[in-house]
């Protein structure tokens, strides 16, 4: 049990709230997963390989419009591609990486990474020459890539891979060779051929027929409004749906990626913010030329381009990203005694909106950007097929929140991807129910730990974003 300061109108300062991820808990007999993303797909499959929750039923309730179709087809992770690499600055995201990459490495047509879903291209991470620490103490993209480059290298002597998979671009030019675009895109960077990138949506598809086969797990269409609570023995019930209907659960699992702050207060550790990307079609000549080219990112100003497939050349950018402030249509749960935020940043799609585009500097950005790392002259002006904006969930430091609610029983938060969760797809779902079952490392529950932080503007500052922080989508349409 959490314990409450006797108070009789509490407030934030008053209450004792219960940050550790390893009580005891008694097994749930029904556990409702809310979004059926990255998170969500994946402790639902790991779920149902834990012997002490044989018995429990397993529900996964998911937003998308279309009846059997899971995940929604506007979700982060439905994507022609996403970088899969152990690249972090952060050692404890580069060895769980490396652990996903024995998954994604498995290329049997049954396996994850079978059938095309991942292609070990070869990855650049860059940067633009620049100090390793910011005025405000936070480190640049450049000292990301080094730090990145060392956490590398000691993978891959700890894997048994030769040295010389890791090759140190020490300048613009030789970044450019190795390209193979002649695209000199950074100052510094290196070549890790142990990474690559997957077909995101064919990869979602595969793990969401292996959570089916199980024959353990409910699916349910349907957009979640509000949680249900019993405000007497501070427990989440359920949830309830824009239809009226409820759902009830002894456990409920908010996984909904960045639409998690309209249900849960996240405004003081996480926001929903929108990144650009863009889609260009290209000649079977160009594929060709185009096929063998690594995955390149500069951390400094976010950009990257992933090899094309059938086609199709996509450029993006991992950045701070646009805000989209709106009103609610029920205040996310709180704690009681605290004011809930009467606005909070919420995704826009192309569900939302068919003719949704990104705003034209978001455009000239990304022109821009490829005209760097792959400088022909036949794309420069070439049009984009499509634009998209594609919706994380940003925290402070760029670490996930995995944790159960600090005030409220049976509610636990798998959220704040940050733009980085997808490569650990096949892991990820066993972290997450090693946290709901007590079982979490100490290293990662302290990183992944509820946290209340003061800030008027969450932003992540690991060193990996580009842009300015605190843009408003609207105002930017504008323009």
């Amino acid at each position: 049990m959490v314990d409450v300061l006797s108070c009789p109108t509490p407030v934030l300062q008053d209450i004792n709230l219960d940050t550790d991820m390893n009580p005891k808990r008694e097994t749930p007999a029904s556990i409702l997963i809310i979004g059926a993303g990255v998170f969500g797909l994946s402790t639902a499959l790991a779920l149902t390989k834990r012997p002490e929750l044989a018995s429990s039923s397993i529900t996964v309730l998911d937003r998308s419009p279309e009846a059997g179709v899971f995940p929604s087809r506007d979700a982060s992770s439905i994507d022609s591609s996403r970088i899969i690499r152990a690249d972090y600055a952060d050692p404890a995201y580069a060895a769980l990486a490396s652990e996903a990459q024995v998954h994604w490495r498995q290329t049997s047509p049954t396996s994850l990474g079978g059938e095309g879903r991942y292609t070990e291209s070869g990855f650049i991470l860059g940067a633009d020459s620049e100090p390793l620490v910011r005025d405000d103490g936070s480190p640049t993209g450049l000292a990301y890539a080094k730090k990145s480059w060392v956490n590398a290298m000691a993978l891959a002597h700890k894997e048994g891979r030769p040295l010389s998979s890791i090759r140190v671009l020490k300048n613009s030019w030789s970044i450019g060779v190795v390209s193979g675009t002649g695209g000199e895109f950074a100052y510094w960077g290196y070549m890790n051929t142990a990474s690559g990138w997957a077909d995101a949506e064919a990869s979602m598809k595969w793990f969401y027929e292996r959570v089916t086969a199980t024959g353990r797990v409910t699916f349910i269409n349907g957009t979640a409004e509000s949680l249900e609570t019993d405000e007497s023995s501070r427990k989440v019930t359920g949830a309830r749906l824009k239809d009226g209907t409820t759902l009830s659960a002894d456990l409920v699992v908010v996984a909904a990626g960045a639409w998690t702050p309209t249900l849960v207060d996240l405004s003081s550790q996480a926001v929903a913010t929108g990144q650009i990307l863009g889609y260009m079609d290209i000649t079977e000549q160009e594929q060709k030329r185009l096929d063998k080219i690594p995955v390149m990112l500069n951390v400094s100003t976010g950009l990257f381009v992933i090899p094309p497939r059938n086609r199709v050349l996509k450029i993006a950018r991992h950045a701070y990203g646009y805000l989209n402030p709106k009103p609610v249509s029920k205040p996310p749960l709180g704690i009681p005694g605290t004011k809930a935020p009467e606005m909070v940043s919420q995704p826009i799609t192309h569900l939302d909106d068919a003719n949704l585009s990104i705003p034209p500097d978001a455009e000239k950005i990304l022109r821009e950007g490829l005209q760097k790392m792959i400088p022909w002259p036949e794309l420069k002006d070439r049009p984009f097929s499509r634009t998209r904006l594609c919706w994380y969930t940003d925290t402070t430091t760029g670490d996930w929140l995995i944790d159960y609610h600090p005030y409220w029983q049976g509610l636990f938060i798998a959220t704040g991807g940050s733009g980085h969760a997808f490569k650990f797809l096949p892991v990820i779902g066993e972290k997450i129910v090693d946290a709901i079952t007590g079982k979490c490392s100490e290293e990662l529950r302290r990183k992944w730990q509820w946290r209340s932080t003061e800030s008027e503007i969450i932003a992540t500052e690991d060193g990996s974003r580009g842009g300015k922080p605190g843009l408003i989508l609207e105002d930017e349409m504008k323009k």
